[in-house]
């Protein structure tokens, strides 16, 4: 089934120059980016975006390292792919992320953890809602021509 979902590339991954290997990743599987814009995020974003552990102890540690600097939020279409991206991304937690995953590949900590992606066709459309606006997003056609790996 063909849906979108969130990936966000957190600051740490900006910092250490790592946007354009996580987006290889994602088209190379074949998922299309529908929408892609850099930010600063505000507490009033944080808290819609990560609303479901604002009550959490971990929370303001959350809220602070999202807020340190710049990231990337990507609106991502595809089949299944939520759960495509899911697989992509690897377990929350960097050290225990598997090899080829891109946790296990660039991430070594919990909290600093390279990315966010929705974990549910729901959340995704809820949390894409709170970055993204209908007309930030854009529609064509892939092609598999054989110059693309």
């Amino acid at each position: 089934m063909t849906e979108k979902t969130l990936l966000v590339i957190k600051p740490d991954a900006v910092q250490r120059g790592l946007i354009g290997k996580i987006i290889s990743r994602i088209e190379r599987k074949g998922l299309k980016i529908i929408a892609l814009k850099m930010m600063m995020l505000t507490d009033d974003y944080v808290d819609k975006l990560y609303d479901i552990h604002v009550d959490k102890v971990f929370y303001p540690l959350l809220n602070s390292f999202i807020t340190s600097g710049p990231l990337v939020a990507i609106a991502i279409q595809g089949k299944n792919s939520v759960k495509v991206v899911r697989k992509l991304a690897g377990v929350t937690n960097s050290p225990e992320a598997e090899p080829g995953t891109i946790r296990g590949d660039y991430g070594n900590d919990l909290t600093k953890n390279i990315l966010h992606s929705s974990d549910k066709p729901e959340r995704a459309l809820y949390e894409l809602g709170v970055l993204f606006q209908e007309e930030d997003y854009v529609s064509y056609d892939l092609i598999n021509e054989p110059w693309i790996e």
